[in-house]
């Protein structure tokens, strides 16, 4: 019986979200150059918002955002040379830093996040 609640109890602490609340900051190589984007989350429970904002494309709000154990997905909406963009996010956290990817119109770019604080 000891055993099945302490299986239990790693479990649950390993499906819980991780909390990455606070302001990370990475660089991205996109086609049009370098662009640093600085995301300031906020988890509550497996529900992520919160706002990003980026050297080449002002600041948007994080919509849709999930976070499950260390995987993590959102969108933003952009808008770029009079075009309105949707683009897909979707992370790994590993410490303190954050691998993600992010698809927008046909393309998909990598990058990491750093926390700031």
């Amino acid at each position: 019986m000891t055993r099945l609640l302490l299986a239990l109890a790693l479990f649950a602490c390993s499906a819980l979200a991780a909390d990455i609340s606070g302001t990370w900051k990475g660089m991205v190589e996109t086609p049009n150059g370098s662009a640093e984007r600085t995301f300031v989350f906020k988890v509550d429970g497996e529900k992520l918002t919160g706002e990003t904002t980026s050297s080449l494309m002002g600041k948007s709000a994080i919509m849709d955002g999930k976070i499950s154990g260390d995987t993590l997905s959102f969108k933003i909406h952009l808008k770029f040379d009079g075009n309105d963009l949707e683009a897909g996010y979707k992370g790994k956290v590993t410490g303190s830093e954050i691998k993600m990817t992010v698809e927008v119109a046909g393309q998909t770019l990598e990058y990491s996040v750093k926390k700031v604080n």
